[in-house]
């Protein structure tokens, strides 16, 4: 596109409104303003001057402010439809077909819509991210269009300006006056009281303050960008790591996401408040409460193991390091973090159970099965044996004869087991319960009688991992500079010029806050002898309200 050459022989890019030299109007539509907009100096932006190559609609598209607004509403109302169901981080499942059958059967059909949908795992799924990254793009995008050119005229802006530029200003005052060298340079001299920048060309001067104040808004969006790139970077592996692991007192486990790290509970520690502490600490509260916990602790062994190391393989182990995990006391390793985040006491360890004859009550041997890892045969006296055929560890009832289980945990533990006796080489089957049993095919000659039990106390651990801390920390800290920077100052300018046929014109504009500017000015106009502003936009309201109470 064609530049535009101003009157005063400055060469402005295409799509300038104001002269970046002079100051004057160089659009029909800037001349037929009483006030120019000041908001951008008048400078040409981008996405206001080219629209031909597919570039040039992309980058008008993201730096449209109702473009970016309408990406944050729409990530403000995805991120409200992951708050509807849990999501797959907090349902206690393990695998792909657990966490489907999960959703199905706690939250029905619309559970299932909400898994196939992706909408359980909705903030690491890619249309979301790309939300986020579309955001980025658009903060990117909108503050080049509007701080480089913006930058450039503030830079290059003249000290004395063209009377049509002075007129434009809100701030505006002319007249014939007393006003001589003297009083120009009392007139600066205040001006440097005040804590002005003063240039003087000839009978010109501008004098500026708190430019700086300008750029706070694009800080704001530096820092939203370095914090946006932070959330993304989670989504990479290694950044970041949210993980629950149960870990059950005497149990090695892998420590999820971890280069073969291994963690052995030793012993899991609760302690309460007695009667008289809690009456110290909680008062009459206690009586309502009942018991309150005063720590919870477990004591672990942390492990590692060799490079090719796998989760569920814990030989070759070498040994770490011991510590007690508490509550925000987490043992620290490798840029991981263990904390202490929950507990189950007393949960079910193992079962003990005897192989009878129904009749007689004779024992063929007793068998222990350990509810976290259940072996499918055991083997008895004479040539008894049982096989466990199936196990539902957290048992409900049955749906349509199939029995259902709603969790791994063993909190209501039932098994399908099948008997081998000499007498039935084929199998009696069985349905085991705590306090039932079911007998599926028929009556039984023998029965598995319930013997003891054992529990242990499982300990809930979180494990993280996230480098991408100082980002959002760094993007945190330059977006609240920018909020400072935006708000608590505000970019001042006053232009004084004497005419050759003896005129003086003063103009102010600030960005904010005029009656600091106006406030400013008067101080000057009383040292100085300068003639009286007006303030134009006091003056369009009240020509509008006056042609309103006149009906015009």
């Amino acid at each position: 596109m064609d530049k535009i050459v101003c009157a005063c022989g400055n060469v402005n890019p295409a799509g300038t409104e104001l002269c970046e030299s002079c100051g004057r109007p160089l659009t029909e539509e800037t001349k037929e303003k009483k006030i120019v907009d000041m908001r951008y100096e008048g400078s040409a932006r981008r996405s206001q001057t080219y629209n031909k190559t597919i570039i040039d609609k992309v980058w008008n598209f993201f730096s449209s402010v109702k473009v970016g607004m309408w990406i944050i509403v729409a990530i403000l109302i995805a991120a409200a439809i992951g708050t509807i169901l849990p999501q797959v981080f907090y349902v206690p499942a393990t695998n792909e077909t657990d966490i489907a059958a999960y959703y199905q059967r706690v939250y029905g059909g619309f559970g299932t819509l909400y898994y196939k949908l992706g909408l359980s795992d909705l903030y690491s799924s890619w249309w979301f991210q790309g939300l986020v990254g579309m955001l980025g793009i658009s903060l990117v995008i909108a503050s080049l269009d509007r701080v480089i050119p913006l930058y450039k005229s503030l830079k290059k802006q003249k000290t004395k300006r063209h009377l049509s530029f002075l007129k434009r200003q809100r701030i505006f005052g002319m007249g014939k006056s007393n006003v001589t060298e003297e009083s120009l340079l009392k007139a600066e001299e205040k001006l440097k009281e005040l804590k002005y920048n003063i240039k003087r060309e000839g009978n010109a001067i501008l004098a500026e303050r708190g430019r700086f104040s300008r750029w706070g808004p694009y800080v704001n969006h530096l820092g939203l960008i370095i914090f946006l790139f932070g959330v993304m970077l989670r989504a990479l592996p290694g950044f970041y790591v949210d993980e629950t692991m149960w870990l059950r007192e005497g149990e090695t486990l892998y420590v999820p996401e971890t280069d073969g790290y291994f963690l052995e509970s030793k012993e899991f520690i609760y302690e309460t408040y007695s009667k008289e502490e809690s009456k110290e600490v909680y008062g009459d509260a206690i009586d309502r409460v009942g018991t309150i916990a005063k720590n919870y602790q477990t004591d672990v062994s942390l492990y590692k193991g060799p490079e090719d190391s796998v989760a569920g393989h814990t030989e070759d182990l070498k040994f770490e390091k011991e510590a007690s995990i508490q509550v925000n006391k987490p043992i620290k390793f490798d840029n991981f973090s263990v904390f202490q985040m929950d507990f189950r006491l007393d949960e079910l360890a193992t079962m003990t159970f005897q192989l009878q004859d129904k009749e007689t009550q004779q024992s063929f041997g007793e068998f222990t099965i350990d509810l976290a890892d259940p072996q499918p045969f055991y083997e008895l006296d004479e040539g008894y044996k049982v096989e466990v055929m199936d196990y539902y560890a957290d048992f409900t009832g049955f749906e349509e004869g199939v029995p259902q289980s709603q969790s791994p945990l063993p909190n209501n533990p039932a098994f399908l087991i099948k008997m081998y006796s000499p007498e039935f080489p084929k199998g009696e089957t069985s349905f085991v319960m705590i306090k039932e049993t079911v007998e599926p095919l028929g009556v039984n000659q023998h029965k598995i009688a319930f013997q003891s039990v054992e529990t242990r106390d499982v300990s809930g651990l979180t494990v993280r991992k996230d480098l991408t801390l100082p980002l959002l920390a760094l993007g945190g800290l330059i977006f609240m500079i920018g909020v400072a920077q935006g708000s608590y100052w505000n970019h001042r300018r006053i232009w004084i010029q004497l005419s050759e046929d003896g005129q003086t014109v003063v103009a102010a504009h600030t960005n904010k806050n005029w009656l600091s500017v106006k406030r400013d000015l008067d101080k000057v106009t009383e040292v100085a002898h300068l003639p009286k502003y007006l303030d134009q936009q006091d003056i369009d309201s009240l020509e509008e309200k006056v042609d309103k109470e006149e009906g015009v």
